[in-house]
This record gives C-alpha cells, structure tokens and sequence, in this order.
C-alpha cells in the first residue's frame, strides 16, 4: 500500500517525459546538422576562420599555429566568454534583486527581435542564394520584419499558443547554435567544456548566479524573464503562489529544526492541495487531459518534495521539464560541429547527447531539485565525438593499407 502511495517521479513516466522534452532537442540538432551540410558543403566558402565574437577576443587561431598555442588559445578565449557570461548573469541577478523586471522583459524581447532578424535574415539570405528562389528585397523584409515581431510577442506574451512558443523558441536555438559552430574548431570544444563546468557553478553552487536568481525569483512569487522551453503549457493561477509562499515557509522551519512549525507546514500544504484540486475541475477536460500528468503529483504526502517544482529550472510548476535554451544552443554546436568531420560522428555525438540528458533526467528524479542539463550530455558528447574520429581514422588507415597491398 505505501507503494502506490509514493510520488510519481520520471522513471514512472518515463517514455512520455522523455518524448516532451527529446523531441525539440532532437530538432534542433537536426535543423543545425541540416544548415551546416547545406551552406558549409563548400570549405572554400567556410567563413569559420573571419568570424569573430567575444568567444574568439582573446585569440584568433590559424592553421599554421601549432597545436599547444591552439589550445592555449582556445583556453583563453573560454575564459573570457566564460567570465562575459557570468558578469551578464550577475548583472541580471542585481537588476533582478532591484526589481526591475520591465527593463529586463525590455531587453530579452529586444534580444529575441535581433536574433530572429538579423541573424535569421542572414541565414535566410544565404539559403535564398543558395537555392535561387526568387523574391525581391522589399518582400522578403516585410516578411523578416513580421516573422521576428510575432516571434517576441509568441516567446514574452502567454496568450500565444504553446506550439507556436515552442516553435520559436526552437527556431533562436538553431540561429545561434548555427553561428556559434562558425567558431574556429579548438575554440568550439574548449568552450564547450568549459561551459559544462559554469554551468554545475552556476547552478549547484550556494553562490551559483542562476541558483540566486531562482531562489530570488521564488522568494518574490514572480517569473524570470528568460528563454526557457517549457515541455508543457502551465496553469497560472492563485494556488502556485500559495504553494511558493508554503515553500518558504517551509525552508525556515527546516533551518529553525521545529517538528511543530513543520507540521503546520503540512496541514497548510494539504489544504492548499485540496483547494487546487477543487479549482482544477473547472478547467475543461480536454484541457486537463493535456497538462494534468506532471512529473511528480501534487498529492498531501508529498510535503517533502514540493521544494521540486517550485524550483523553475528542472521542472515546472505545473511538473513539466524545463530546459534553458542554451542548452539547446550547444547541444546542437557539438552536433553541428561534428558534422562538418562525418555524419557517423554525428551520429554518435546525438546519441550520447541524448544518452546524457536521460541520465540528467533520472538524477532529476532522485536529487528532486533542479540539475545543470549541459555537463553530462557535453561531456559524453565531447568523448563520443574524439572516439568516433580516432575509430574512422584507424579505419581508414586499416582500408588504405589492405588496398596496398592487394
């Protein structure tokens, strides 16, 4: 009987939860893989040497540098783009703590506008050219102009169905993983181990930037102003911010070690349960259909966990998987770069991706707090990636002599 009383976690659900989140990861993978054998075919016309960022600040490799000062370079360049991205991500956390969440909503959707209309114009003027399809100039903004304006309003607006959140959200990933697999190759997989490592700081650290602002973000009852892919829709309604409100409360009375205030934590979250699951039968039932099996259920005796999808970054409020969209980005930059070695090494580099993310997904469910999703999947990726080459290589080699000597 205390069996089928437990919580539901992933493993319960495991093929649907897997599916929501493996689907647009896989995706945008594809999509990146697709634009770099379509517009890198030829290596005359690869601009990856010209293109310059704040990744490639600190050095510009070239082919006659030796492979130290490549390396050496390459960790230089990942320092600095690591060090960018941590001043940005505390500069947030400070606009953040002074509440100024219209200027940070302001400036994400400006983001996004520039993204979908510069970057995206760009690879579609390349495409264009590519396939000599035929449009004249003034078309072909109007339509970049109204394609990137819808695409802020679906990503930073709620009232904008979730496919068509979920489809831009994906579309940014694939424009910026696109151009990040431009960078030159020692830089690209520096940087992404490097970026594996900021991210277990920045989220599991006390004083991780992204654990402040979340804990800051819950403290306060408000959304962070981000890019994140939600693998389901979410009810907002008056019963998560009681939920928040009994969350905190219920970390003081863990600090202050009283069984008595715990208690009255308990009886406080059951009525908070009960009158969410009143207030959840007026939704419509094809409604509820979609939405009303989450990772882990909202049931009284899960007091222990509700810390879980109150957190914001590993599941939802609603217990859908969220999943940052730089993590989608470099995902799809590891993928995109093995493509420009060998579509087998490709292969191998998606499968340990999405190896790793299930095994992200599984400690999900046995930490229930919210986990970095770049290390393990990078990591793994990252080795699958060198193995996959040294194996073709000695193939190749293997071949070429047994042709020799016939």
């Amino acid at each position: 009987m205390d069996r089928n009383q437990r919580p539901r976690s992933i493993i319960d659900s495991l093929g649907e939860e897997l599916i929501a989140i493996l689907t647009p990861v896989s995706i945008c993978m594809f999509t990146v893989v697709l634009l770099v054998c379509i517009l890198n075919s030829d290596p005359s016309s690869s601009s990856s040497a010209s293109f310059s960022s704040i990744a490639t600040a600190a050095y510009s490799e070239s082919d006659s540098d030796s492979s130290w000062d490549k390396f050496v370079g390459a960790f230089l360049n990942s320092l600095v783009f690591v060090a960018a991205i941590t001043v940005a991500t505390f500069v947030l956390v400070l606009l953040f703590y002074l509440r100024c969440v219209k200027f940070l909503k302001f400036y994400m959707g400006f983001s996004a506008f520039i993204v979908l209309g510069n970057l995206g114009g760009e690879i579609l003027v390349l495409l264009i050219d590519r396939f000599r399809f035929p449009i004249d100039c003034i078309t072909f903004l109007i339509l970049l102009f109204n394609f990137s304006v819808v695409g802020v309003f679906a990503v930073f607006m709620s009232k904008f169905s979730i496919l068509v959140t979920q489809g831009y959200l994906v579309w940014i990933g694939v424009l910026v993983a696109y151009f990040f697999t431009l960078l030159p190759e020692w830089t690209t997989w520096v940087l992404l181990v490097a970026l594996a490592l900021y991210d277990i700081a920045a989220v599991l650290l006390p004083v991780g930037p992204l654990r402040l602002l979340v804990e800051m973000a819950i403290s306060r009852d408000e959304d962070i102003p981000a890019l994140v892919y939600e693998a389901r829709p979410v009810i907002r309604n008056d019963s998560r911010l009681v939920q928040r409100r009994v969350w905190r409360e219920r970390r003081s009375s863990q600090n202050d070690n009283d069984d008595i205030e715990d208690r009255t934590n308990r009886n406080e979250v059951v009525r908070v349960v009960r009158s969410a699951e009143v207030d959840e039968e007026r939704v419509g039932s094809s409604e509820r259909a979609e939405i009303s099996v989450p990772l882990i259920d909202r049931r009284p005796d899960q007091v222990e966990n509700s810390e879980t999808f109150l957190e914001g970054i590993g599941l939802g409020s609603s217990g859908a998987i969220k999943l940052g969209l730089g993590d989608f980005i470099f995902y799809s930059v590891l993928v995109g770069r093995a493509a420009m070695y060998d579509l087998m090494t490709v292969y191998a580099c998606y499968l340990a991706i999405i190896a790793g993310l299930g095994i992200t997904l599984m400690l999900l469910s046995v930490y229930q707090k919210a986990l970095p999703a770049l290390p393990v999947s990078i990591m793994l990726g990252v080795v699958f990636y060198f193995l996959a080459r040294l194996l073709l290589e000695v193939f190749v080699v293997q071949c070429s002599s047994n042709l020799v000597m016939f």
